[in-house]
């Protein structure tokens, strides 16, 4: 495996290679395996472009029971309290009984 930086345009990219082997079978270099945040077992996806370009993901199963994190409603309110948390939105409660009871007064 040889690993290149490209610095044709303001980006710099890390190219690996590897060869085909019989029956079109590749292992994969750990340096693409990383980027594509794989592991054994996980799927790959194929997109080919038009002009031939192939661009390569990786496809990680979920759970049939965890699913429901991953729809795109569920990350909206991942990415609205991540943003809370960053600005500091935070209230500290001493029991569950003083939460519910700060809840209440918001409504």
């Amino acid at each position: 495996m040889s690993t290149k930086h490209d610095r044709s345009d303001c980006r710099t990219h890390t190219r690996v290679r590897a060869v085909m082997r019989r029956k079109d079978h590749v292992a994969l270099p750990r340096d693409a395996a990383e980027a594509l945040h794989i592991r054994e077992g996980d799927d790959l996806e194929f997109a080919i472009n038009a002009d031939g370009e192939v661009v390569l993901r990786g496809m990680t199963v979920v759970p049939a029971d965890q699913a429901w994190f991953w729809e795109s409603s569920w990350q909206e309110g991942e990415r609205e309290a991540t943003a809370q948390i960053a600005e500091g939105g935070l209230e500290e409660f001493d029991s569950a009984e003083s939460m519910f009871d700060s809840l209440d007064e918001e409504r």
